[in-house]
């Protein structure tokens, strides 16, 4: 097949993926065409890895196996094979979704027979919504129905193999999980064609002074996709603000300072002014839950797309807010903090250009809206496309580290 006609196919068929997670988007003459050289596959427990004519074959046909268990400690796959293809769609659902399953169980995504993965993450984090929590919701790249299911339709293409695995590091047996991974087996792709990835990490809390990383610098050219955060606030704290801080973007070969920077932490995900429930195609906030201090909130560059050649890294600052008095307050019973700026009726004070350490009690800082540093329990897992099927980044903290400090929200 000449090199025009696989770039037209793969062309099509990643219009034609798109075509269903985005409403709109590549509709009109992509739905009806047939990429050439393009075939469908579905892998389940009733046909593991979509084998032509091996469907349902037990039970008679009958609804022979349609879930399967996951015992403490073990490995299950979902994907293996050794082919070319695209991967569109994967809808999960288990019966124990509690905040402790969902971080204790992972899920792995390996291309092209490579020794390490490419997706490593708590499996409830990984499909769209942190905290161990679940929500009905929908956007451009996830979306669960009425809070009992996973779904994902990132396009997920690969060269000469795919393989899925979900593994349960808890001591407890899952005792059912059903699942699709629906895929395209395509002609091979163009040489600028990209791996999916995402990594996943926590700290709890943050450390003082230092921004969080989204995802650690990561080299190669690609596409950084968005993420999803979640961040429990530190009730030392009280009821101030968490959510200041900017999220910035460093790309190849940016040094102390980013290319890309934000305002805030609303302004990231597209509100404003505080941050409430909502959910869009782009940007939402799934949990705004300030009885527990939980919020997850996520953010995806489809439309505005970041890319890199050399290299990316992505943090948000560790920064919070309130009026100067109870700051003030905060400071006087020793919780860490560091004021870095006061906000006063339209004119801003950077106070760590006057001030190594600003002292509130100085009558030149006048009052108004304070701004300062503090450290939380964040989580966040970022997605990105990479021109390597490995990323090199570290491997994913033990479960205990996962699911320290998790539970269960409490109730009215």
């Amino acid at each position: 097949m000449s090199k025009t006609l696989c770039v037209f196919t793969l062309a099509a068929v990643v219009l034609l993926s798109l075509s269903v997670c985005e409403p709109g988007y590549a509709q009109g003459d992509e739905l009806f065409r047939k990429p050439k050289n393009t075939v469908t596959r579905w892998s389940s427990f009733e046909n593991l890895n979509g084998v032509k004519g091996q469907g349902g074959k037990e039970n008679q046909g009958a609804k022979g196996h349609p879930y399967d268990t996951i015992k403490a400690g073990e490995t299950k796959t979902l994907l293996d094979i050794k082919d070319c293809g695209i991967i569109t769609r994967i809808w999960i659902t288990i019966r124990n979704r509690s905040p402790k399953m969902l971080r204790s169980l992972r899920i792995e995504m390996y291309w092209d027979g490579a020794k390490t993965p490419a997706v490593s993450a708590p499996f409830g984090d990984f499909f769209g919504v942190g905290l161990g929590r679940r929500v009905a919701f929908e956007n451009a790249l996830f979306s669960d129905p009425e809070g009992r299911s996973f779904n994902c339709c990132i396009a997920m293409p690969f060269r000469k193999g795919a393989k899925i695995v979900v593994i349960n590091d808890s001591d407890t047996e899952i005792k059912s999980i059903y699942y699709d991974v629906n895929y395209l087996l395509t002609p091979a792709h163009d040489e600028d064609v990209l791996y999916f990835h995402t990594y996943w990490q926590r700290e709890n809390p943050t450390n003082l002074f230092h921004d969080f990383e989204i995802l650690p610098k990561v080299k190669g050219k690609g596409r950084y996709l968005g993420t999803n955060v979640g961040i429990i606030a530190d009730e030392i704290y009280k009821k101030t603000w968490w959510g200041e801080g900017e999220v910035k973007v460093y790309l190849d070969g940016d040094g102390e300072y980013p290319t890309l920077v934000g305002t805030g932490t609303e302004d990231y995900i597209g509100t404003g002014w505080g941050q409430g429930i909502y959910s869009h195609r782009y940007q939402g906030c799934l949990i705004a839950d300030e009885k527990n201090r939980q919020w997850a909130f996520y953010r995806y560059h489809i439309p505005d797309p970041v890319f890199f050649d050399k290299d990316c890294r992505v943090t948000i600052q560790q920064i919070g807010g309130d009026m100067k008095p109870r700051v003030r307050e905060l400071l006087k019973k020793g919780v860490p903090l560091k004021p870095i700026s006061i906000s006063s009726e339209g004119k801003f004070t950077k106070l760590l250009e006057k001030w190594d350490s600003p002292d509130l009690d100085d009558s030149a800082i006048p009052d108004g809206w304070c701004n300062f540093y503090r450290r939380d329990d964040m989580s966040a897992t970022a997605y990105f496309y990479l021109d390597s099927p490995e990323n090199g980044l570290p491997a994913i903290a033990p479960v205990a580290e996962r699911t320290k400090g998790l539970i269960e929200p409490k109730k009215d």
